[in-house]
């Protein structure tokens, strides 16, 4: 009688896995169609969950450290910040303020401001 109830219930732990199983296909095959291509993912800030487009730290902060006395430090500290942020600022110094709090409030070891 007890090997009885003992089938029993390994034949419906079995049957609902099954059950469970085909519903997590069903709905990896329905997320599927509802995700975005690769290329055309949204970027999202912080807390905020403001969308934002990439953008070429590289670039940005190549210009923003041009004239830098130490560009090799400039540009790395402003790629740090810049993927940080999501931001940098205009010009080649000055106008930290423009990328907010996090640009202007971010600091090193030695309570500095980091970023250029």
């Amino acid at each position: 009688m007890a090997l009885r109830k003992l089938l029993v219930l390994g034949l419906l732990l079995l049957v609902c896995i099954s059950k469970v199983s085909s519903d997590h296909e069903i709905e990896m095959e329905e997320d599927e169609d509802l995700q975005l291509p690769n290329d055309k993912l949204p970027i999202v800030r912080e807390g905020n969950r403001r969308l934002m487009s990439e953008i070429d730290c590289g670039g940005l902060c190549g210009s923003r450290c041009s004239v830098h006395s130490r560009p090799n430090l400039c540009k790395r500290a402003c790629g740090t910040c810049c993927v940080r942020c999501k931001c940098v600022p205009p010009g080649t110094s000055g106008n930290r303020e423009f990328c907010g709090a996090c640009y202007t409030d971010m600091t090193t070891h030695g309570n500095k401001t980091k970023c250029p």
